[in-house]
């Protein structure tokens, strides 16, 4: 014992001679500190010579030897670099330094810490790479070093540390692929690299990990299919993997291969199949997240069977079999009596709202089923949900009234139900609904008031019920709630002032209401919501002048158009630096338009229809403002006065004296001229004096901009009621200063005077005349399409709300117009008198009636081929270069080509391809060398449904037709439309037998589902 106690004494004396003491850690812990921001070091006040090193804040020590074990500044917000003095506490075994600021790299020295075993930087700034000294630390069990900014490649070395338990890397810059050395911690249970930026694949060395519990590398690069590696982890708890680029189906097995799994995120991935069924098998499964995939099939009634079910995620897919009972899920998990969260949205699920919905758990704090096909009406007991926070139904098919209970609901937080079909009233009730903070019911059938009750909803920040049958008045009520972010309210038929308590709401960031039938002057306290950024007031009789709202110097876009505001425009305007729209148009305003600051840009400028307004750039097209000199008070004032009224009229009558004479002259020669060369009379003759000016500006209310319902290249379409017929018709008025425009007009009548076919649009009269200023004028009337362009119906999110088709067009409607386009086209190309081309067909020139029947318009460069003219018509399509037009003209006309029937045929190609994938010839996707028709033509015919318009495949699938049968052989007739060389192309008499072929196989299809 003398002899033991004797050589620890000597050793103990030899470890001081070489300063390995506690004083080396007090040196090592003073020289850390001098490296923290010296802001920072207060909280490491008791860090002195006057303290124990023991009992120094944060500082663990041995129990025998009083060296320095554990070091927690954990959270403390310490700033600056880690000393690499710290690898001197070379007794250290726990370092926590996780939650503060500290930035710089991670030191090698840490390396020397050969007996730590917890390690934990997390939460910090640090940077660089991980230091391959730190992989001597042959003793760490946990390893943590989340949210940093340390990048290079995820090391290699990794795999020395064969003892750790938990490695967690996650929220870095890491890039790279994993390492196979991981392989070698075996004893790891808990692995996340969670948002990086790794690529490639799971290694198959992970195999090895059979104690994993937690695996997580969400939202990185990883690609190939699910890692078949995992379904060997049978001791997963916990997987993780959402925001990848995986994909393949998912084995059907999965749950019996992974019984122990308690949460699954797998969304926002590109997984494809069906759901396993198994996935029910896993009895503790308590959140499956499956989200942002391309999953179809139904969703497993089984999971009823999953009695700890918390969370149930599966919105954007495609699940549903596009039939009724698609919902039976929702039965199934009533049973689920912790469920909190089922979000089932953007999917294609067909059905009645089971009733069942009310008996789900009350711990459901979020059900989200919007974007479907789901029909019936909200239930009266919804109510039942107590602790329901967020209910989303929108963009669906309900109908019926709101349940008055809905105000029971006192923890909703948001409700959306906007885009349906409900009717009733507002209810008054939920108002009583004070923690609201979201409601959103625009785009229904409400009518009614709007309830005052709204006002109690104090913590309101989005009101949406814009674009219902609402009526009366805005209430004041509603101006109190002064967290409001978003007030929307067009659309409706409200009705008296916009209430000056408009002011209160500081934090208003958007005030839309549009198309109502508010009046009254605007209050100048709108000029006090200085968050604001667009305010939309157009279509209303609002009077006076513009208010004062100078100081809304954020505001971005702006449009009091077809009010009744006069007075002149406030010069204000002009210096809004965030300014991108401003639309005065159709007011009684007068005066000068500015012309500095936002005023020299006619883009973001638009002032017409205010007859007394002068001045402004000149692409303004306004009249010139005249130099008026002061008046001179003489006695010879009113004579001078009546003078010079009496020269004005004198020189009025002598213009239309001579106008008159040049006119009569100008159609006698006309007349003699065509006499000669054609006995027929032109269109223009027949048509000229049946309309006049007036009756058109009449029928048109002023050509308001209310009743427009589309532009072209050479002129502005309004609709018009004829009331001596009694007749909605669509009126195509020349812009008579672009150049081409009489040309288009005299095409047009031309083209349209002989020619008869149903899926033509009818040209009923045209009007040649003179407007009120003397101005040329020339309009062009025909039939009104009621469903508007199919433009429209093919590119929803790009039509503004008032316009947009409340639904898709479905694969068979797809197909009919289609084989309307071929019909009227063959029509002109081979069974007219003479040969027609249209030269400018595509989706904004395709109207659609009440029965969704096409019919062909715009003929203002359609070409009769006998009486070709090359330069006119190259003149025509060098002015007809708007946008959308690139893309469908045939690549002959960019080279000089002449007008063709083979040039509709390939304008057809595109516009077929563009009707079923949805997407522009014009679209960003193309570039290069790739092509619309390239782009189609890769991937046919066994990737079709990729390409195919989600929609399409959403309504298709709804009568068992074999879809991707379908889509391939309307492709292929796009495809050869589309040819480069127009020897190449199909004519419209083959294409059209090719599509009713099409079309009748259909219809067998669909009969043989149904029986």
């Amino acid at each position: 014992m003398k002899l033991f106690l004797l050589v620890s004494f000597s050793a103990l004396m030899l470890l001081e001679a070489y300063g390995f003491n506690d004083e080396t850690d007090r040196q090592a812990l003073l020289e850390f500190k001098s490296q923290v921001s010296q802001g920072k070091r207060v909280v490491l006040s008791s860090w002195n010579n006057s303290f124990p090193l023991c009992k120094w804040t944060g500082v663990t020590c041995g129990r025998k030897h009083k060296r320095v074990t554990g070091l927690d500044l954990g959270g403390l917000q310490l700033g600056g670099v880690i000393s690499p003095s710290i690898g001197n506490l070379s007794f250290l075994i726990s370092l926590n330094l996780s939650d503060n600021s500290f930035g710089g790299t991670i030191p090698q020295d840490i390396g020397n810490l050969f007996r730590v075993k917890y390690l934990d930087m997390t939460s910090n700034f640090l940077q660089g790479g991980i230091p391959t000294s730190l992989f001597n630390c042959s003793r760490l069990l946990e390893l943590d070093l989340y949210i940093n900014h340390l990048s290079e490649d995820f090391p290699s070395e990794i795999g020395s540390l064969t003892k750790l338990v938990v490695l967690d890397l996650s929220h870095n810059n890491l890039k790279g692929k994993l390492p196979v050395s991981l392989g070698n911690l075996t004893s790891l249970r808990a692995l996340a690299f969670v948002t990086n930026n790794l690529e490639g694949g799971i290694p198959d060395d992970i195999a090895r990990l059979t104690q994993m519990e937690t695996l997580e590398f969400s939202e990185n690069n990883f690609s190939g299919v699910f890692p078949p590696v995992i379904y060997n982890l049978s001791s997963l708890q916990y997987l993780s993997m959402f925001g990848n680029s995986l994909s393949g189906n998912l084995k059907p097995d999965f749950g019996n291969l992974l019984p122990n799994l308690q949460g699954i995120y797998m969304g926002k991935n590109y997984f494809t199949g069906g759901i396993p069924t198994t996935l029910a098998n896993i009895s503790n499964l308590q959140v499956l997240r499956m989200e942002y995939n391309s999953l179809t099939g139904s969703i497993p009634l089984s999971f009823g069977k999953v009695k700890n079910l918390q969370s149930l995620g599966l919105a954007v897919n495609s699940l549903g079999s596009g039939h009724f009972g698609d919902l039976q899920f929702l039965d199934a998990l009533v049973n689920c009596t912790q469920l909190q969260d089922v979000d089932v949205g953007d999917n294609r699920l067909v059905g009645d709202l089971p009733t069942s919905i009310v008996n789900l758990s009350t711990n459901i704090i979020y059900l989200n089923l919007q974007n479907n096909l789901i029909s019936g009406s909200i239930p009266r007991d919804i109510v039942n949900l107590i602790r329901l926070q967020t209910l989303w139904l929108a963009q669906n098919l309900l109908t019926g009234p709101l349940p008055n209970s809905l105000g029971k609901l006192s923890d909703l937080v948001a409700l959306l139900l906007f885009s349906n079909r409900i009717s009733g009233e507002i209810p008054s009730s939920i108002g009583n609904i004070t923690r609201l903070e979201s409601l959103v019911l625009s785009n229904n059938s409400f009518e009614g008031i709007v309830p005052p009750s709204l006002g109690k909803c104090s913590h309101l920040v989005y009101l949406r019920i814009g674009y219902n049958k609402l009526n009366g008045t805005i209430p004041m009520e509603i101006m109190q709630t002064q967290n409001l972010y978003h007030l929307s309210m067009g659309g409706n038929a409200l009705s008296g002032s916009l209430p000056n308590d408009v002011g209160r709401l500081q934090n208003l960031v958007l005030l839309s209401l549009e198309n109502n039938s508010l009046s009254g002057q605007l209050p100048d306290t709108l000029g006090k919501c200085l968050t604001i950024e667009v305010i939309y007031l157009q279509g209303n009789s609002f009077d006076g002048d513009i208010p004062d709202v100078r100081g809304l110097v954020g505001v971005k876009k702006v449009d009091f158009s077809e009010n009744n505001l006069s007075g002149s425009i406030p010069g204000y305007f002009a210096n809004f630096s965030s300014l991108e729209y401003l639309n005065l148009s159709v007011n009684n305003l007068e005066g000068k338009v500015p012309t500095e600051g936002n005023f020299q840009n006619a883009t973001i400028v638009s002032v017409f229809g205010n007859k007394d307004l002068c001045g402004g750039i000149k692409e303004l097209q306004l009249k010139p403002c005249l130099m008026q000199a002061p008046p001179v008070e003489t006695k010879h004032s009113s004579r001078l006065n009546k003078v010079a009224i009496g020269v004005s009229i004198g020189i009025a009558l002598l213009l239309l004296l001579f106008v008159a004479l040049f006119s009569l002259r100008w159609f006698r020669k006309r007349k003699k001229n065509q006499q000669t060369n054609n006995p027929a009379p032109s269109t223009l003759e027949i048509f000229h004096e049946k309309i006049s000016y007036g009756d058109l500006r009449n029928a048109t209310d002023g050509f308001s901009s209310r009743n427009m319902v589309g532009s072209g290249s050479f002129g502005t379409v309004f609709k018009a009621l004829l009331p001596t017929e009694n007749k909605v018709v669509a009126v195509k008025v020349l812009n008579m200063q672009r150049r081409g425009a009489m040309k288009s007009f005299m095409a047009e009548c031309e083209s349209l005077k002989d020619i008869r076919h149903r899926n033509l649009v009818k040209l009923l009269t045209a009007c040649a005349s003179i407007d009120f200023q003397g101005n040329e004028f020339r309009a062009l009337i025909y039939e009104f399409m009621p469903n508007g362009t199919l433009d429209m119906w093919l590119h929803l999110e790009e039509v503004e709300e008032i316009r947009r088709p409340s639904r898709t067009l479905t694969l068979l409607e797809r197909l009919s117009i289609a084989i309307d386009l071929a019909s009227v086209l063959d029509y002109l190309h081979f069974h007219c008198h003479e040969p027609i081309a249209h030269c400018d067909l595509k989706p904004s020139n395709v109207l659609l009636d009440e029965d969704l029947t096409a019919h062909v318009s715009d003929f203002g460069l359609a070409r009769l081929l006998l009486k070709f003219d090359k330069e006119s018509f190259l003149n025509h399509l060098s002015l007809a270069g708007v946008r959308g037009t690139i893309g469908y003209a045939a690549p002959e006309y960019g080279m000089g080509g002449q007008p063709s029937i083979h040039g509709d045929v390939y304008s057809f190609g595109g516009l077929i391809l563009e009707m079923f994938t949805g997407k522009r010839p014009t679209n960003e996707l193309f570039e290069g060398n790739l092509t619309l028709h390239s782009y189609t033509k890769s991937v046919l015919p066994e990737q079709v449904l990729d390409i195919a318009d989600e929609s399409i495949l959403h309504m298709g699938l709804r009568v068992g037709f074999p879809i991707a049968e379908c889509l391939t052989l309307v492709f292929e007739v796009g495809l050869r439309c589309s040819e480069e060389s127009p020897t190449n192309r199909l004519q419209m008499s083959e294409v059209l037998k090719e599509l009713i072929s099409i079309k009748e196989r259909f219809f067998r299809a669909r009969r043989t589902a149904r029986q």
